[in-house]
């Protein structure tokens, strides 16, 4: 096994090419620069330098060891650096797990902003609703969570977590092109109570935002199609299965040609997202970056 500490010797013979002067550079004496390249020598089984009246200067096979110490030497000067960086906290990974909609509109930009700013923290990504990401983070599998408010989560006071508000955003009454009330500038959920509905499955944090409106006007959504994903939602609210409340932007970029999206009627059902982290560690030099970008994102 050739042994690194002697590759700088072999490049410090090289480069002042003579074992004074390289003894020089590396504070060491003539005499263990001489044992290093004897010990090197051994290492690999060939002759590596000649000495002469003008020096030393590399054999061949000197030469071919060079080459490759130049490498192996840059690659130990970046282990350095990243280590040292890892050290200071400047450069890691960071697992964040979100749901869809929320990776679109604040992960993926602060992926982006972090490539520029934090080159050193890389970012891994996990598609999970919000019901799965928190546990996620308690249970040490990521290390946030962007997550929507819901029946039965971690209250914002939960000792274990540290949640960062990023946005709130309004649903959206969706109804099929032919729907009674498709030509309403806005749709009372009541006059929806007696329509087949299609909504997310129970356990998604928006399947309770639906039923808690419903509720609220004074009806129980009668769920005839379920899926978790809101294209899905919209392709049976086109194909005249039922209505549905979809967050706003979920609807970015669908086909919504025999759909009608409509406001709420007085106070629109609202999702809240949030960040969430294990308490203590919104100050991690590695995850507050993070939070801050997520942070700016959610403000864009």
């Amino acid at each position: 096994m050739i042994e690194a500490r002697r590759l700088h010797i072999l490049r410090a013979v090289a480069d002042h090419r003579t074992v004074t002067a390289a003894a020089a550079a590396l504070y060491l004496t003539p005499s263990a620069v001489s044992q290093q390249l004897t010990a090197l020598e051994q290492e690999t089984g060939h002759r590596l330098v000649e000495r002469g009246a003008k020096g030393v200067r590399l054999t061949p096979a000197g030469e071919i060891l060079l080459s490759h110490t130049n490498a192996v030497l840059a690659q130990l000067e970046r282990a350095e650096a990243e280590l040292a960086a890892y050290g200071s906290g400047e450069a890691g990974t960071v697992t964040v797990a979100a749901f869809a909609t929320g990776i679109a509109q604040v992960v993926a930009p602060a992926v982006a902003r972090l490539a520029a700013l934090a080159p050193g923290i890389r970012i891994r990504v996990q598609d999970a609703e919000g019901d799965a990401s928190l546990p996620m983070v308690l249970d040490r599998q990521v290390d946030v969570a962007v997550a929507v408010e819901y029946r039965g989560a971690p209250a914002a006071g939960d000792p274990r977590l540290t949640h960062v508000p990023l946005y709130a955003e309004p649903f959206d009454a969706v109804v099929p092109l032919g729907h009674r009330l498709a030509d309403a500038s806005e749709v009372p959920l009541a006059d929806l109570a007696k329509d087949p509905w299609i909504g997310p499955y129970p356990g998604n944090p928006c399947h309770d935002v639906v039923v808690l409106a419903c509720e609220s006007a004074g009806f129980q959504p009668r769920l005839e199609h379920s899926s978790d994903d809101f294209r899905a939602v919209v392709a049976l609210a086109s194909a005249d299965a039922g209505v549905a409340l979809v967050p706003r932007s979920a609807l970015r970029g669908m086909d919504l040609t025999h759909v009608v999206v409509r406001p709420v009627d007085g106070v629109a059902p609202t999702r809240r997202v949030f960040a969430a982290v294990r308490r203590g560690a919104e100050g991690h030099p590695l995850i507050r970056p993070v939070l801050e970008a997520l942070g700016e994102a959610a403000r864009e």
